[in-house]
């Protein structure tokens, strides 16, 4: 045996000793570790962009971006009809919805259970054979963990063995648990079907189901996820941003989905109501009727209009709050965006960049033309009554939490670094130094932790009080200001949308790191600065909806950069053609799942109806990709040293061995 020199902490030693007291026991960790190293790479899956469609990004997760359905044809190819393989999929998808169908279909359950039970471990013994036991076992139910635990491991086509596992199934049958042992082992085949996700941004706005996504999520069992600029807005309204509060309003009225305000996250939208009639109940507010397309609510005549009526309520006094901010922090250079100042109240026209244009509607019953930006009395008092309802929100704030465990800026795993829409550079493709604080200018990785590190004191109680402050109004930046690498536009022209019909007020310049982004010598400039090494090294991002009918294309810099939204949101199918994709990263390499829209739960309960996905193969490794090749692997050869030097410290003396405490 090579000699180990004591090179390491000898106090990390010793506590390292009371983990593994002896030479038998860090030996067998040892073995352990080795061994796990040699596994396949387990499966990351990347989606971006879900704008609250729950049900579609349910559904993915369910049949693993189709995985699920590939591995059942594999496995039963034409031994089963494929109405039958349809079947199980939908089975395994939604256990519990589906057993009360087949319960009220099928003339013998008792046949229909040992038949199902067999096919349903097969399947599982197929989607846990790249874990350890040890892995597998963490992911049983408590209840059925040594079952399942024996019929993955024993099989039918032992003779020795055969007659004790259809013993064991029929005890499942005949003591009326196979209901919840089918429901049991469903959820096992779902959870290992997708050892690692990867959600890169906004999961919030569009689409009604963000809090029911999130609330999913707490139950998940590996996820990260790496913030866009929708959820950047929402946790600003959670801190207290009033501007926020009125964009998160504002954009919940556009798309006609109140649903995770009202229903999610108890935020009372009747003082809005109220003042909006009030308000504004003599005008047309033709510009501010609520966009039904996608997943929009469904409305009558009335609601249409009373939504109308709030939403260009939240507007106004969203631009008089976005003014104020901006007032307080000049060194942003966005006092341009206080649009209301450069409005002719009495001819109806506003000036931008030197040319004169005629307003849609100059109809501003609460804008003083004097001090324009100044919010009335009625006003101030709304803003305090919304701003109580976010503040209050307990679901909210849980949920933000959440954001804040599980989710960062950037992130890099496995050679591949995450973000989710840009790295700001200049225009020679170099990276771009940005002020967060005033005085403290950063670029690339520096930049992304920085951010990071702001946007979570703005939710720690021992954050000095400007600091604090100053961290609650920069959420409005990374919201639209120009340098923002969650926005990284010119402007963000919301009221030029509503109230000028020249589209040329309307064009939000998109910055450099788009321009560049398929050039794969800037790609890599930027893999260099964030530290990213190896041959076969990625950017992933989302942000920006890929226009599939218009031929472009998700891999970008010959192959360096992917960007993975594909339209989530039912807002974008007309736009981009089809419903998102998930990409995947398995042993093999890397494929591109790129789904259609999907129907219902409904649907595919009943009728097994599935996303229909098309694969197209982006990179495939030239050998298969082992755990000791990824960044686990990295920790697990880190663990395997130290383990070997406490060895060494055990056979030559340095430390003495223990009982383990029984």
């Amino acid at each position: 045996m090579a000699r180990y020199d004591i090179k390491g902490d000898m106090r990390y030693l010793q506590l390292l000793s009371h983990s593994f007291p002896t030479i038998a026991e860090a030996s067998k960790e040892i073995i352990n570790l080795q061994s796990i190293l040699c596994l396949p790479k387990g499966t990351e899956h990347f989606l971006a962009d879900l704008h609250g469609e729950y049900e579609a990004f349910q559904h993915v997760l369910k049949n693993a971006s189709g995985n699920i359905k590939r591995k059942v044809g594999e496995l039963f190819g034409n031994t089963q009809r494929e109405i039958e393989k349809r079947e199980l999929c939908t089975l395994i998808y939604y256990p519990e919805q589906k057993l009360e169908l087949v319960k009220s279909k099928e003339e013998d359950i008792n046949d229909w259970y040992h038949i199902t039970i067999h096919q349903l471990v097969s399947v599982c013994r197929d989607v846990s054979s790249k874990y350890t036991r040890s892995k597998v076992r963490k992911a049983l139910p408590e209840d059925f963990s040594y079952i399942i635990e024996e019929l993955l491991h024993e099989r039918t086509d032992d003779a020795n063995k055969a007659a004790y596992v259809n013993v064991i199934i029929d005890t499942i049958i005949s003591t009326g648990r196979a209901d919840d042992f089918i429901i049991a082992i469903c959820n096992v085949i779902q959870r290992l079907a997708i050892d690692q996700l990867h959600i890169l941004g906004d999961i919030y706005d569009r689409g009604p189901g963000a809090h029911l996504i999130l609330d999913m999520m707490r139950r998940y069992n590996s996820w990260d996820i790496t913030w866009g600029n929708h959820d950047i807005l929402w946790m600003g309204a959670c801190a207290g941003n009033k501007a926020c509060i009125c964009n998160v309003i504002r954009l919940s009225l556009r798309y006609a989905n109140l649903m995770t305000l009202e229903d999610g996250y108890g935020i009372n939208l009747v003082p809005l109501a109220t003042f909006a009639m009030e308000t504004y109940g003599d005008d047309p507010c033709e510009e501010f009727q609520p966009s039904m397309s996608g997943g929009a609510t469904k409305m009558d005549e009335k609601t249409v209009r009373l939504t109308a009526l709030m939403h260009k309520a939240i507007s106004v006094i969203q631009f008089k709050e976005e003014a104020k901010i901006y007032e307080r922090h000049p060194e942003w250079e966005m006092k341009d965006r206080e649009l209301f100042n450069a409005i002719d109240y009495e001819q109806g026209t506003i000036l931008l960049n030197g040319k004169e244009y005629k307003l849609i509607s100059n109809h501003f019953p609460t804008v003083n033309p004097s001090h324009p930006n100044e919010l009335t009395m009625e006003e101030k008092e709304l803003m305090d009554k919304l701003s109580h309802s976010f503040l209050v929100s307990e679901k909210l704030h849980k949920h933000v939490k959440m954001l804040l465990q599980h989710g960062c800026m950037y992130s890099i795993y496995n050679k591949n670094l995450l973000f989710h829409a840009s790295v700001p550079i200049n225009p020679d493709g170099s990276l771009r130094e940005i002020e967060i604080y005033p005085g403290r200018k950063y670029a690339g990785k520096d930049l992304m932790h920085n951010i990071g590190m702001m946007i979570r004191s703005a939710f720690q109680n021992d954050t000095e009080e400007q600091e604090r402050k100053y961290a609650i109004d920069y959420f409005l930046y990374l919201w639209c200001g120009k340098d923002s690498p969650l926005f990284d536009k010119s402007k963000m022209a919301t009221f030029e949308r509503y109230f000028l019909k020249e589209k040329e007020t309307h064009t939000e310049e998109k910055g450099n790191y788009f321009k560049y982004r398929d050039n794969a010598e800037t790609v890599d400039k930027i893999l260099d600065a964030f530290g990213v090494t190896g041959e076969n090294r990625h950017i992933i991002n989302g942000h920006v909806p890929v226009h599939v009918m218009s031929g472009e294309t998700p891999i970008k810099a010959e192959g360096k950069l992917m960007v993975i939204d594909g339209g989530f949101s039912q807002a974008y199918h007309k736009e981009t053609g089809i419903a998102g994709y998930t990409l995947v990263y398995h042993s093999r390499g890397f494929e591109l799942v790129q789904h259609e829209p999907f129907t219902s739960t409904a649907d595919a309960i009943s009728r097994g109806t599935d996303i229909k996905s098309t694969i197209q193969i982006v990179e495939m490794a030239n050998r298969r990709m082992l755990v000791a090749d990824t960044d686990k692997g990295d920790e697990l050869q880190r663990q395997i040293a130290d383990l070997k030097e406490l060895l060494y410290a055990y056979r030559h003396g340095v430390i003495k061995e223990r009982e383990r405490k029984k």
